[in-house]
């Protein structure tokens, strides 16, 4: 999980900076918040405390909640410190030296990345001794999100105004995750194993656990892509930050790829569908009677050959799970599916299904092969978005 420290200092937009800990939190960021004495004065610290789930900075000298240095520890836990919104007070003494409350000697203390968002009057942020500290920061490596120009509290018209929400959270995330080369893109994502019901009591299913869907949809999602995670039965934590959409059965997966499919720029399939369903599912649970009982199945429809002979625009992954001859099985897949890559897992011997690890071997386009290796899910998963980047940058 990524950390995000959020110094609020004074005026009059620290209000703002509830969206900004809100926003973080729905995309699964951790968020600590300090406050500078001022900032308490416009917004009360219970109020960021309910929002990020974490005891609020308000002191220095704050009793300790645990053996640690607290200032040192949140420095040291940040991927990224965020001051929003900064004074002028704040920048000057950040670009001078001076750590004399806690998110000074916070940022005196971290190697993340510092983020700083300017909120000030307009005569104030013209002033060239502001504008020299800025420049100072900025040639010291601190990243800046300019403020807006408008109409400001205090009655003056021009820049100094806190940059708009969206702009301050692009950066954060910018820093948090550099690679946002799938910025606006919509994607579709399957994950889990469906189930086929034979009675009110019973299912037919698989040993699907998603975790290679969502790692999926955590990838993209922290590489900017608008994401929808349609899942079936899962065993892993569900991602936050993006669209979820619960579909457990065949036909109700195939509504929900349907309706999206259309605006998609590109789909990974890696649900595991099922591939048979009942004939007729039975209204009432069926009764225990003598040693064996018979089930009629009748073939499932196949989404993704459906999807193959829709597609217009998007890129199409497909997934193949195999016992034996991997490498055929995949490649006519990939033709009769007519998708643009497909990945295939070796799953003798019982690999891959509810494990961390799995090992994915890529096919696609003019005759495309790559060997993926044993890795983690979540590593797999970036590699092959790498590989699907590519085709989109042709």
């Amino acid at each position: 999980m990524k950390n995000v420290v959020l110094g609020v200092t004074g005026g009059i937009a620290a209000y703002k900076a509830l969206e900004v800990v809100s926003r973080l939190k729905k995309l699964g960021i951790n968020v600590d918040v300090a406050m500078s004495k001022s900032a308490q004065e416009f917004v009360t610290p219970l109020t960021f405390q309910s929002l990020s789930q974490n005891p609020v900075i308000t002191d220095m000298f704050d009793e300790p909640k645990a053996f640690e240095i607290a200032h040192i520890s949140l420095a040291k836990k940040a991927d990224v410190f965020a001051i929003v919104p900064a004074t002028a007070n704040i920048i000057g003494k950040i670009a001078h030296g001076i750590s004399d409350d806690f998110i000074t000697t916070s940022v005196m203390a971290t190697k993340a990345k510092v983020l700083i968002a300017p909120a000030m009057n307009t005569q104030m942020y013209a002033n060239p001794l502001v504008q020299e500290n800025i420049e100072k920061l900025k040639g010291l490596g601190y990243h800046f999100v300019s403020p807006g120009a408008g109409r400001l509290a205090c009655g003056d018209v021009g820049e100094g105004k806190l940059a708009l929400v969206d702009d301050i959270m692009e950066e954060i995330l910018a820093l948090l995750h550099p690679r946002r080369d799938w910025a606006g893109r919509q994607v579709l994502i399957t994950a889990g194993g469906t189930e086929a019901p034979i009675d009110p009591v019973r299912v037919l299913t698989n040993h699907s656990s998603g975790k290679m869907g969502i790692a999926l949809a955590e990838v993209l999602r922290d590489r900017g892509a608008q994401v929808t995670l349609i899942h079936a039965r899962v065993t892993a934590p569900l991602p936050q930050g993006v669209e979820l959409v619960e579909a457990r059965t065949v036909e109700a997966m195939d509504t929900a790829v349907q309706g999206r499919f259309a605006q998609a720029d590109a789909v990974f399939m890696a649900a595991a569908v099922s591939d048979y369903q009942m004939k007729e599912v039975s209204p009432e649970k069926i009764k225990k009677s003598g040693d064996t009982l018979t089930l009629e199945l009748v073939k499932a429809k196949d989404i993704l050959k459906s999807l193959g002979e829709e597609k217009t625009h998007q890129i199409l992954v497909g997934f193949a799970a195999e016992s034996q001859e991997l490498e055929k099985n995949a490649q006519e897949k990939l033709v009769r599916k007519n998708l643009d890559f497909i990945a295939a897992n070796n799953i003798s011997g019982g690999q891959v299904f509810g494990q961390e690890e799995n090992h994915v071997v890529l096919y696609g386009p003019h005759g495309l092969r790559v060997d993926l290796g044993q890795r983690s899910k979540k590593e797999t998963a970036e590699m092959l978005v790498d590989e699907v980047t590519k085709h989109f940058q042709k």
